[in-house]
């Protein structure tokens, strides 16, 4: 899988905790994550974990075993950096690896898998279902991957400029359009992703053997004085993502 994030570093970083659309998912699979009743006492994997944030999210709530795995090195490395300014006791559950989600090691098995935006980087319909299957092959039987995953169709009718994004083009190639991006970091950071629809998605996760498959709406954070309720109303209009979740 070809990564773009290896020269982002901690720009990215920013981007992931400051923009709207990063509150909105982080929000929004949380929230799942307390409706499955919380990951106390579970083995967690973080796929596509960047520099650490929701797998120290996950090992806080009380994970038995939290590993972020993500294919970039950089974002690895950032993650493990954090790591070593920590406070030992709430993270030392934590492990990182530098790994393919299209062939993932044999780390687990996990109970729990979550996922931000790791589909949408596969160039083609053999990696993507190549994904689902190394997801699958690591958790174990009624284990659940709760995935953020983008909406298509947005482009070109939909701004997502003032949430953190900028979508700039929509190219057709290949098995699903490829979409060219800014995060609105300061200077804007490009990025592309494949434009997979929900029902490629859900194919790929059948084929796969995930036993289920559903979608929810993303949530927004309480309003606020920075974000009224106005800014997340427009949001919900047509909100960047959506949650995924599939059993296994």
């Amino acid at each position: 899988m070809r990564f773009q994030y290896d020269t982002i570093d901690e720009r990215y970083a920013e981007s992931r905790t400051t923009a709207a659309f990063s509150a909105a998912d982080t929000y929004t699979l949380h929230g799942a994550i307390d409706a499955l009743g919380g990951v106390r006492g579970l083995d967690a994997l973080d796929l596509a974990c960047g520099y650490g944030f929701n797998t120290r999210l996950l090992a806080r709530g009380g994970a038995r075993r939290t590993v972020g795995v993500d294919i970039s090195e950089e974002m690895i490395k950032l993650a493990r950096e954090h790591e070593a300014v920590q406070d030992r006791p709430a993270t030392e559950n934590i492990e990182y690896h530098v790994a393919d989600p299209a062939g993932l090691p044999d780390l687990g098995p996990f109970d729990l898998a979550t996922a931000l935006y790791p589909f949408h980087h596969t160039p083609d319909r053999q990696e993507l279902h190549a994904v689902f299957r190394s997801v699958r092959a690591s958790l174990r039987a009624g284990g659940r991957l709760l995935a953020i995953v983008p909406n298509a169709g947005a482009f070109p009718r939909v701004d997502w400029s003032p949430y953190g994004v900028r979508i700039l083009d929509r190219v057709r190639s290949g098995d699903a359009p490829l979409l060219k991006a800014h995060f609105l970091t300061d200077p804007p950071v490009p990025f592309e992703f494949r434009e997979w629809s929900h029902a490629d998605l859900a194919e790929a996760a059948v084929e796969a053997g995930f036993s289920t498959v559903g979608w929810q709406p993303n949530r927004t954070p309480p309003a606020d004085h920075v974000r009224d309720e106005a800014y997340w109303t427009a949001y919900r209009a047509w909100p960047i993502s959506s949650l995924m979740t599939c059993v296994a």
